[in-house]
């Protein structure tokens, strides 16, 4: 009898790990087998675990569903209403039948899915912070604080806060920090929507006396005008207020619900500015001790009433006329914290803290000193010529400031800033005590806590910095949106969503957090079909700005990148008519079947190409692709039509812009000639010319390239798809202007907004140039998935030995589980690849033959599949084998 596999591992919810208080009535449910192959799978899911233990699947049972569909199954049970619970598991059984042991119980809760399960609570503030007051700048108005006193009876069996602001809020119970998420809610647009999020609080709460606190500030949602402080924009959805809900089960299954409303208290709080592109100001003299902890703990036994002093009734205020959903993918959370590497004094009583790399997130300061002291913290990425921090580039002027409260002279008061965050390398103190130490500032670096989905290694020290360059301006612009930069602009900038997605996707997992991109683009789209260059929308930009067909076209890319890494159609379903109406709105900008507006190939040395060759580039991507949508969602007729859409596009690109007697597109840019091979619309007759002629324009340079954001993703793949990673491998590897290897060499610590950033300027943590990890992932390691493939269930590895590299190694976590790739190049000659294959169906694995060599036997667990070319194909089953060619 055949032994049975083991059981499923890895079990989501929305592509989430036992997630809370999600709105979605119908989750996907996915997993990860732990070996073999599936035939098919059964799922049960109950209200408690005991039930689903017991076999009682009073929720959904699915029965046998045949076929190998482990990613986003819908959940097609008993709808579940607000705030209950479901334990779900799977069982799976494999190419021989035998079914598998149940899977862990994995878990999710639904949130508040109606305005009415909100139990009556109301938005409050402060007095001083509700209208008719003014959304000017008020230096005499600082920062609310509000908090609510409450008791309970044991035993508590569970306890959930929902809370949302218009602003941001950090919240506590009983002095404790409820999660590790920073700066909530997080970007949406604020007149359609705001995020909620849930917080299991039972373990901060006791019976008896307990207290519930939030501090606001106003984020991007309120930018009022701050003289003397650096601003992108002014913008205003409202004051900063706050709606909560507290719901604690007792054991006997009775509720106490506690909601926001006049009940609750508030005061001035230390924070006296927040201002989202400025900066913060912290003066602790304001603190009130206490002021979140119920009355028998006291602060330090100070009196009570001492501590309640100056505190008010809050007011409720109007209600924003927006809908609230649940945040369902990962906050914001500090990810690391450093310490400096180096502190110099260029001028008396002015150090400046080196953290030896660029980062975002915020300083945190420790000082002892005299009460009223005030110490000034200044972000910056570069230093002028003086040694002291240059923030020409980054908006200035940007500061914090903390006001020391004073005390024991040997404890140090510690301290950063919770409203506003930064992007920095060095940090300027000044009014410090006494010198600065490495000790005395810290930088915490905040991101979207998306968990690290993949890694690169190779024998070449130039490319491993190239990657994490690419790597570390990810993260600092991965926030509640993907941002352009951290410091001047920290907008959601959409271009970058689908131009780079392998420099986010290849090491991060996105799932969940992409769909709330996607979202914030159709929120963002005008009655028109317009969607703009930024989501959400928080300025309105000129028109090249705000309509171009590169940028607008995430809203079909974006989800069409999400189906094709990650197995989501429900994405695709929800915004495919978000995509038929910005189609509709280009074919309004249309003249004949092209598309001449917006910016161009932005940032590109070679400023000759026509917009009509960028915007057109994109309107026949966008048609290919909803194309392919369409089909996906069984709408053949308007698959058929919009791929007729796409064939007339390239085929009025080629006949607009073909030069045949050069042999090359437009002008003659490397721009033109990579955008029309990656579209695909060269005639076979003429590609080896239009490829060569683009080579040669890359030889001409030095190996450089000329072009910008638009068209680098191109020039990398055509280059590539057509054999030529050695020119790819050679520009990659130069040092001089332009070129990756010239940022590290310039000292660059995250890539930046221009080839020559470093010694031209402009941002210094700016990921719009990271097409390169595509490559390294896809080419050099060779890890991708077949062109008709989804969610990896038809993986391919396809290493490219180019240059001269000795060795690469690097992974990736598909959501089958992990495969990797590794080669190396044996001292004797040859090739050794090893490879990991995750469970399901095998993987073809092409590998070169260096030198004509024959190809050799296939390993265990391989079969061979023959000669392709200069590659030896193989099919490969789940788990290690190691292939040779000529070692």
């Amino acid at each position: 009898m055949a032994e049975a596999p083991a059981a499923p591992t890895h079990l989501r919810t929305g592509y989430l790990t036992d997630p809370l208080g999600i709105d979605a009535e119908r989750p996907d449910l996915s997993w990860r087998l732990a070996a073999g192959r599936q035939r098919a799978y059964r799922i049960q899911v109950a209200s408690t675990p005991g039930r689903l233990a017991g076999g009682e699947h009073d929720l959904w049972d699915s029965g046998r569903v045949a076929g190998e569909r482990g990613v986003a199954v819908p959940y097609a049970g008993r709808r579940l209403g607000s705030g209950r619970r479901a334990c779900w598991r799977v069982r799976v059984w494999d190419e021989n039948d035998v079914a598998s042991a149940w899977s862990r119980t994995a878990v999710w809760e639904t949130g508040l899915l109606r305005p009415a399960d909100w139990g009556g609570a109301r938005w409050v503030t402060a007095p001083e912070w509700a209208p008719p007051a003014t959304a000017e700048h008020d230096p005499d108005r600082a920062m609310p604080l509000l908090a609510r006193d409450f008791h309970l009876k044991p035993p508590i069996r569970s306890a959930r806060l929902y809370a949302t602001a218009l602003g941001v809020y950090h919240p506590t119970v009983n002095g404790r920090r409820v999660a590790a998420a920073e700066l909530e809610p997080g970007y949406t647009a604020y007149d359609k929507r705001l995020l909620y999020a849930t917080y299991d609080v039972t373990g901060a709460l006791r019976a008896g006396a307990n207290t519930v606190g939030f501090q606001l500030a106003g984020g991007i949602a309120h930018v009022p005008d701050v003289p003397g402080r650096y601003q992108k924009l002014h913008v205003s959805y409202g004051l900063p207020r706050l709606l909560a809900v507290l719901r604690v089960e007792a054991d006997d299954g009775s509720f106490t619900t506690l909601v926001t409303d006049e009940s609750w208290r508030t005061a001035a709080g230390p924070v006296t500015l927040s201002d989202w592109f400025g900066g913060e100001e912290y003066d602790a003299r304001r603190e009130r001790p206490g002021w979140d902890v119920p009355s028998a703990d006291g602060a330090h036994g100070a009196d009570r009433a001492a501590v309640r002093a100056g505190w008010r009734p809050a007011v409720v205020v109007p209600a924003p006329d927006v809908t609230l959903t649940a945040r369902a993918h990962p906050p914001v959370e500090v990810v690391e914290e450093l310490t400096a590497v180096s502190v110099t004094e260029p001028r008396p009583g002015v150090h400046v803290v080196d953290f030896g790399v660029n980062v975002a997130g915020r300083p945190e300061l420790r000082v002892a000193g005299p009460a009223g002291t005030t110490v000034t913290l200044r972000p910056a990425e570069l230093l002028n010529e003086d040694g002291t921090v240059n923030q020409r580039f980054t908006g200035r002027p940007c500061y914090d400031t903390y006001t020391l409260r004073g005390g024991d002279p040997q404890t140090p008061e510690v301290w950063h800033p919770v409203t506003v965050y930064h992007g920095f390398r060095y940090v300027q103190v000044e009014g410090l005590p006494r010198p600065a130490t490495t000790g005395t500032v810290r930088a915490h670096v905040l991101r979207a806590a998306n968990p690290p989905a993949g890694g690169f290694r190779c024998s070449d020290e130039l490319v491993n910095g190239i990657h994490r360059l690419v790597d570390r301006a990810v993260q600092s612009n991965m926030y509640s949106v993907l941002t352009d930069c951290p410091h001047r602009e920290k907008l959601g900038w959409l271009e970058e969503t689908h131009l780079v997605f392998p420099a986010v996707a290849d090491n991060y997992d996105v799932a969940a957090y992409y769909r709330k991109l996607v979202r914030d683009m159709a929120d963002a789209q005008t009655d028109s079909g317009l969607v703009p260059g930024i989501a959400p929308e928080y300025t309105v930009f000129a028109d090249k700005f705000r309509d171009d067909p590169n940028w607008g076209g995430a809203i079909v890319l974006a989800p069409w990148l999400l189906h094709r890494r990650y197995g989501d159609t429900a994405t695709l379903r929800a915004h495919y008519p978000h995509m038929r109406r910005y189609l509709d709105h280009l074919a309004t900008r249309a003249e004949g079947e092209l598309l001449s507006h917006g910016l161009g190939d932005w940032m590109a040395f070679d400023t000759s190409t026509p917009k009509a060759v960028t915007a057109t580039y994109a309107y026949h991507r966008l048609a290919t692709t909803i194309g392919r949508i369409a089909a996906v969602l069984g709408r053949e007729g308007e698959a058929r039509q919009y791929a007729a859409l796409a064939d007339r596009v390239g085929h009025a690109f080629h006949r607009a812009f073909f030069d045949p007697g050069e042999h090359t597109y437009a002008t003659g840019s490397q721009a033109a000639d990579a955008l029309a091979l990656d579209m695909g619309v060269v005639p076979a007759a003429e590609r080896a010319a239009v490829l060569g002629h683009l080579v040669a324009a890359i030889r001409a340079e030095g190996d450089h390239v000329t072009v910008g954001e638009i068209a680098l993703p191109s020039l990398l793949r055509a280059l590539s798809a057509h054999g030529r990673d050695d020119v790819v491998h050679d520009l990659v590897t130069r040092t001089d202007n332009p070129s990756y290897g010239y940022q590290i060499a310039h000292g660059a610590t995250a890539l930046t907004e221009r080839w020559d950033g470093p010694t031209r300027g402009s941002s210094q943590n700016h990921f719009m140039l990271g097409a390169i990890q595509e490559w390294l992932t896809a080419s050099l390691a060779g890890i991708r998935q077949a062109d008709d493939s989804v969610a990896f269930d038809r993986i391919v590895i396809r290493p490219t030995p180019v240059g001269d590299l000795t060795h690469v190694d690097a992974w990736y976590d598909t959501p089958r589980g992990r495969v990797r790739s590794a080669w190396r190049r044996p001292p004797g000659g040859g090739l050794l690849l090893d490879v990991t294959v995750p469970p399901g169906a095998p993987a073809r694995v092409e590998v070169p033959l260096p030198g004509g060599a024959a190809p050799d036997p296939a390993p265990p667990g391989a079969r061979a599949l023959g000669v392709e070319g200069a590659r030896a194909v193989y099919e490969a089953g789940p788990g290690d084998a190691r292939f040779t060619a000529g070692a």
